[in-house]
């Protein structure tokens, strides 16, 4: 059994390292790939970064428990979606139910007044970032989210409560047939940052209660 942690836009695979870490402690390997290493040899759009990321999946020929934050639950359900039988249970953290069209707009306006150094951190230039951005916009969550079987986590940080990204998870829980629903105490949007401990813990029961076999 394979375990993939998924990173969102703004992060890269050290956001997971506490996570990792708690992880390793009780006994678990955890994947954490970087999606802007994997798509280097691409243009940065999300056709791309999807693309890759599923050939990265595929690589492992086991099944997948796969965990995906923001951007990283974008792709998770997408590649629930085309390979179904290759994910033996689903977290989503922070996931759009609906791409939110208006919010990338005036993002994308802010990114492209925000100095070049900023984007550094996330290892992919200010234009990529932004060229993902206006990718992303047109992708439907809702005609996917429905089909999904597999047993699914969906978490929110406590901090969300009063936006757009927990009534999303709510929906993501109502529509999804086999899904529970978490809330992490002390934590926005970044949960693997903002409370990495108790996400941890979490992750690793909903595993276990999924899988003896996970290692």
């Amino acid at each position: 059994m394979k375990n993939i942690l998924v990173h969102g836009l703004g992060q890269d695979e050290t956001s997971w390292n506490e996570v990792k870490n708690q992880l390793n402690n009780n006994g678990i390997n955890v994947e954490t790939p970087n999606l802007f290493s994997i798509v280097k040899n691409y243009q940065v759009n999300y056709e791309n970064i999807y693309k890759t990321f599923s050939d990265y999946c595929n690589s492992f020929n086991e099944k997948i428990n796969l965990v995906g934050l923001s951007l990283g639950g974008v792709l998770a359900i997408d590649y629930i979606t085309e390979f179904p039988e290759n994910i033996n249970s689903l977290i989503l953290i922070g996931t759009p139910y609906e791409i939110p069209k208006t919010i990338f707009t005036i993002q994308n306006i802010i990114y492209k007044f925000m100095p070049k150094r900023i984007f550094e951190k996330m290892g992919c230039p200010k234009k990529d970032i932004i060229s993902l951005l206006d990718s992303m916009k047109n992708l439907s969550i809702p005609d996917k989210a429905p089909n999904i079987k597999s047993n699914t986590l969906i978490i929110c940080g406590e901090k969300e409560k009063n936006n757009i990204n927990m009534k999303s998870a709510k929906h993501l829980n109502e529509v999804i047939q086999n899904s529970k629903f978490n809330i992490i105490e002390n934590a926005g949007h970044e949960v693997n940052i903002d409370n990495p401990k108790s996400l941890a813990n979490v992750i690793y029961n909903f595993w276990k209660d999924n899988e003896n076999n996970i290692k």
